[in-house]
């Protein structure tokens, strides 16, 4: 079965208007990318490299997309976290191994498995849906900035004091 690179240029084909936005790397990475876009029917002006620059930068940069499509065989780590903090929704589909089901924990997580797709077919309807569908993009966005300061996955001090609870708990068995 095709990549998620194959997907993302059937979905440019798809969705009228619609732009793939990627981190910039070197001269010929774009300049492949945009070659492998043109032969399958995509205007390279549709991938949009973004340079890179500051964390800060970065994140808010994310509040400006309308969804961010997950890759195989390596899914997005911190990245993935980064887009839910920043009420970027995220659309995966977890491979076989660790480093290719972490988004899939991390939407779990956070209480979003409808993001989550059971196979490459299932993404590409998926993000296909909900690029076509405004109301069911916006209504996924909207429960995740209610949910976003209540899942424990941001939770920062819960977690601080969950781990030192169990240091805790670990010295005072010792």
């Amino acid at each position: 079965m095709p990549g998620s690179s194959y997907i993302w240029m059937r979905l440019l084909n798809g969705v009228e208007g619609s732009v793939l936005w990627l981190l910039e790397g070197n001269a010929s990475i774009r300049e492949n990318l945009c070659k492998e876009a043109a032969a399958r029917g995509v205007a390279p002006h549709r991938l949009i490299f973004a340079p890179r620059t500051t964390p800060q930068r970065h994140l808010a940069r994310q509040q400006l997309a309308d969804l961010f499509l997950d890759t195989l065989p390596y899914n997005a780590h911190t990245t993935a976290s980064d887009a839910l903090w920043m009420g970027l929704p995220l659309v995966t589909t977890p491979g076989r191994s660790f480093p290719a089901r972490v988004a899939a924990s991390i939407l779990k997580a956070a209480g979003l498995p409808e993001l989550v797709a059971g196979d490459l077919i299932a993404y590409e309807a998926l993000a296909l849906k909900l690029a076509r569908d405004p109301s069911a993009l916006k209504a996924i966005r909207e429960k995740l900035t209610v949910i976003r300061d209540r899942m424990a996955l941001f939770d920062t001090a819960r977690f601080t004091r969950n781990l030192e609870a169990a240091y805790l708990a670990m010295l005072n068995k010792s």
